[in-house]
């Protein structure tokens, strides 16, 4: 895998929020085929790898954020629409 960009700090409160109402999301990757499911928490590895946790049908997985191109909430009522992550790294 590449080495890892940080994503912009402003775009973690989106993710924060969608875990925090366990929104479920239409997950577009930056490569490979877009999915759906709940968002459940974020991690930080011991590299400084940052993950989006969520539970959806293939089970519980780890997407690192900077392979997520966007993010969609399918909740009515949710807070937000869809968010591009892709390209919005911190500038450090």
């Amino acid at each position: 895998m590449t080495t890892y960009q940080p994503l912009n700090c402003d775009l973690h409160d989106f993710l924060e929020i969608a875990c925090m109402h366990g929104y479920r999301l239409r997950v577009e990757l930056l490569e490979g085929p877009s999915f759906v499911a709940r968002a459940l928490d974020t991690r930080t590895a011991p590299s400084k790898e940052e993950f989006l946790v969520l539970q959806g049908d293939a089970g519980r997985q780890e997407i690192r954020l900077d392979r997520l191109l966007a993010i969609t909430p399918q909740d009515a009522g949710a807070s937000f629409g869809r968010i591009e992550l892709a390209g919005n790294y911190c500038g450090f």
